[in-house]
């Protein structure tokens, strides 16, 4: 899938492989030359482009089908993953996923939304939208973590929590604000990661934790560009405004202290290279856990508390 602001490179990549085609096995100094100037003009219009783009464009981006789910993250950094299903009250939630899976030695507790790649398995997993069984199964794997001293990794990735009735007369708002309370007191090292889209409640919902970063090509905010857009001016035409209003970029939210890091991805996106990010994002889970090992339970407890408690606070 190509996107509107990646139009240049792809025209540049396409006159590249038409000089390569044209040239064939030639290899005289001229052509080498010739070749190299385009490869390098590439390379420029690539890093000026990602370098620059809006927020709305990095919004694109993390809704990008081929960027990498929860999933591809997991067994990307892991060799003995093992999922775990269920409520324990109404069903299995296919938007939700989670169980144990071990990196470098260390067991964790990955939880995270997934979504589909294909129409059929977009359906399946809801869009990425989970129901209130779906935060219930969260908590429970949480607390499963709990029980046995494991840390937990949450990968945020929903456009929002399913809003049907079905979802509401099953409790969807206690579920969501259950999983904020509990969070808090967890008495495991928590890290959460935006990997895509993080919307709402229902990005929230899994994402208490000691640690919260971002990957770079990523947002977070209370509502989508869209719905924001089509609230304000009564149409989605808006959207592009209400991204670049809406300050939800991975850099805007470090410079509000509401995350604590942000992921860089490989030049173009995360889809780009996903051994790279499933790496650079496992280094980061690493880096992290050991930082937070070296503090005690209320240590851990209390920072995590003052941490969120400190947001939207101000002084004039």
């Amino acid at each position: 899938m190509l996107l509107d602001f990646e139009k240049p490179i792809a025209d540049l990549e396409a006159r590249l492989a038409d000089m390569k085609q044209k040239l064939g096995d030639s290899s005289d100094a001229d052509s080498e030359s010739a070749l190299k100037v385009v490869e390098n003009k590439i390379l420029q219009l690539k890093i000026e482009t990602y370098k620059n783009l809006t927020p709305w464009q990095r919004v694109q981006l993390s809704r990008h089908p081929e960027r990498p789910y929860t999933l591809d993250y997991i067994y990307g950094m892991t060799q003995d993953f093992i999922e775990l299903f269920g409520d324990r009250n109404v069903k299995d939630d296919k938007a939700m996923v989670g169980g144990f899976g071990t990196i470098e030695g260390q067991t964790f507790m990955f939880i995270g939304q997934q979504k589909g790649r294909n129409t059929k398995d977009r359906q399946y997993r809801n869009f990425g939208m989970a129901n209130p069984e779906g935060y219930r199964k969260a908590l429970r794997l949480m607390k499963l973590a709990e029980k046995f001293d494991k840390p937990i990794i949450t990968f945020i990735d929903t456009p929002g929590a399913f809003p049907g009735i079905e979802a509401e007369e099953r409790g969807q708002a206690e579920a969501i604000a259950r999983n904020l309370k509990e969070m808090f007191m967890l008495k495991v090292p928590i890290i959460c990661i935006v990997i895509g889209e993080g919307a709402s409640g229902g990005a929230l919902g899994i994402a208490i934790g000691d640690k919260v970063l971002m990957l770079e090509n990523t947002w977070y905010s209370v509502i989508s560009p869209e719905n924001c857009s089509t609230i304000l001016w009564r149409s989605w035409n808006f959207k592009e405004q209400a991204a670049a209003a809406m300050k939800l970029t991975a850099t805007d939210m470090l410079a509000f202290k509401l995350i604590d890091g942000i992921i860089d991805e490989p030049l173009g996106g995360a889809h780009v290279d996903k051994d790279e990010i499933s790496k650079t994002v496992k280094q980061t889970i690493l880096a992290h856990f050991a930082e937070l090992s070296q503090l005690s339970v209320a240590e851990r407890i209390d920072k995590r508390i003052e941490k969120f408690s400190a947001m939207g606070v101000f002084t004039e």
